[in-house]
C-alpha cells in the first residue's frame, strides 16, 4: 500500500515540475514578445522595421500580413544548413524541416553501412 502511494506521490511531483516548467516557458517568450514590441517602438516610426533579435540573440519577426514565403523559408529551406530558423511571425525559431531530413538520411545512410 505504501509503495502504491509513493508512485502516485511522484507521479504528481512530476506533474507538478512539468507545470511549473511549462509556465516559465511561456513567461519568457511573453516576455520576449513585449522586449521585441518594446524595442522597435523605442526607434523612431521611419527605422521601425519590426524584425531583429532581442538581445541580440533571439530573433523576431512581428510584420503582418505573415506571407507563404516567409512560412516556407521558416520551415522548408534546403538550401540552409541551418536546423533551425527565425519563426515566420513571432519571437523564437522554427525548425527547418528540409535540414531535419537530410540528417535523418545521413543518419540512416551511416547506420547502413
Amino acid at each position: 500500500m505504501a509503495k502504491s502511494r509513493k508512485t502516485r506521490d511522484d507521479v504528481g511531483e512530476r506533474q507538478q515540475k512539468r507545470h511549473r516548467v511549462r509556465k516559465l516557458v511561456g513567461w519568457t517568450a511573453a516576455g520576449l514578445c513585449v522586449a521585441a514590441v518594446v524595442q522597435e517602438l523605442r526607434k523612431p516610426q521611419g527605422e521601425r522595421t519590426w524584425t531583429g533579435r532581442v538581445g541580440g540573440f533571439v530573433p523576431y519577426d512581428l510584420r503582418w500580413p505573415v506571407t507563404e514565403e516567409r512560412v516556407r523559408a521558416a520551415v522548408w529551406d534546403p538550401k540552409s544548413d541551418a536546423l533551425f530558423t527565425p519563426h515566420a511571425f513571432g519571437v523564437g525559431w522554427s525548425v527547418n524541416f528540409a535540414r531535419l531530413l537530410d540528417l535523418a538520411e545521413e543518419a540512416l545512410d551511416g547506420a547502413k553501412r
